[in-house]
């Protein structure tokens, strides 16, 4: 069974998601399609460069993304009381950038802001547009598939009719998300090496610390978008995690990172043998929601249900 968006994200409340959106056609989004042969490996520029373009646009930060064959993933938080405090101005200007007019005008680009704002009214809609993840991933879907649909010379879906979304109720299940997010090449076999994971979060941030002299313990930052910081840890150290739980998910196997040392953990407090348990079940274990026993079941109070998925792995994670 479905739920209305607005029950499961609350329409102007800051929050942190991770949001899947698959590709419902066979041919590949990206990659080999082995059906074909034909290679759409380009495609995974597209995605990518677009999301990090609609963070300049959006009241939102980006923490991870990984572009795969058939499917990306993006954990996004949005930042509502960043958009509450641009100008009139500001506003209107990145709808007009968001939405350009096919060729690009300068002059019918300045008539369009004047118009905007001569509405406040509308001003206020488009506010509320540019923190709303409903509206990020239609800006981030919806110029992909249209591309994809030229370049096939189709018609047609190119993904399934909703993206997929949780909501990440606390700090741990934001990480775990992350974490899980930035090893999906890994556990896909695609690479066993955290480097060569093109297209990720987890490759934008190795060359990140790679060029700066204090990356490696500077905040954990966001890959892109309104500046924020979720954890106390930093940058370096992430990245440490994220090659540590890589080999502990799959150990000795095809797809795991053949070397790796446990860190960070113990400062945040979370078990390592329930760690590796937590970034897995997030693709398998939780459905619309990941967080603690009591934040779930919080949440499914507010559906309107007694219980959701996740809160028995919620409970064997801390048991």
């Amino acid at each position: 069974m479905t739920y209305p968006r607005n029950l499961l994200i609350r329409p102007g409340a800051a929050g942190v998601f991770h949001c899947v959106s698959r590709c419902v056609r066979r041919a590949f989004l990206c990659g080999v399609d082995r059906a074909s042969g034909r290679s759409f490996e380009h495609r995974r520029q597209w995605i990518e460069d677009r999301a990090l373009a609609l963070c300049e646009l959006f009241a939102v930060s980006l923490h991870a993304y990984a572009v795969m064959s058939n499917h990306f993933h993006v954990v996004v938080e949005l930042v509502p009381g960043e958009a509450l405090a641009w100008t009139e101005s500001d506003v209107a200007q990145r709808w007009v950038r968001l939405f350009p007019i096919r060729g690009g005008n300068v002059e019918l680009d300045a008539l369009r802001i004047q118009a905007l704002l001569a509405n406040p009214e509308r001003l206020a809609v488009l506010r509320r547009r540019l923190c709303d993840l409903g509206w990020f991933m239609r800006c981030l879907n919806e110029p992909i598939a249209r591309r994809a649909n030229r370049e096939d010379q189709c018609k047609g879906r190119f993904w399934e009719g909703r993206y997929k979304a949780q909501a990440l109720l606390d700090d741990r299940a934001v990480l775990a998300a992350m974490a899980y997010v930035d090893l999906n090449p890994i556990r896909a076999g695609i690479t066993d090496r955290l480097d060569r994971s093109s297209h990720t979060s987890i490759q934008v941030r190795l060359r990140r610390l790679a060029a700066s002299s204090n990356a490696a313990t500077q905040v954990l930052p966001p890959i892109a978008g309104v500046r924020s910081t979720l954890h106390a840890l930093s940058e370096g150290h992430y990245i440490e995690l994220v090659d540590w739980t890589g080999r502990e998910l799959r150990p000795g196997k095809r797809g795991a990172i053949p070397k790796a040392a446990p860190s960070a953990l113990h400062r945040l407090g979370i078990r390592p043998d329930r760690w590796p348990l937590q970034v897995k079940a997030t693709g398998s274990g939780y459905w619309r929601a990941i967080g603690s026993v009591q934040s779930l079941l919080d949440q499914a109070a507010a559906l309107g249900q007694q219980w959701m998925r996740g809160i028995g792995v919620a409970r064997r994670l801390v048991a």
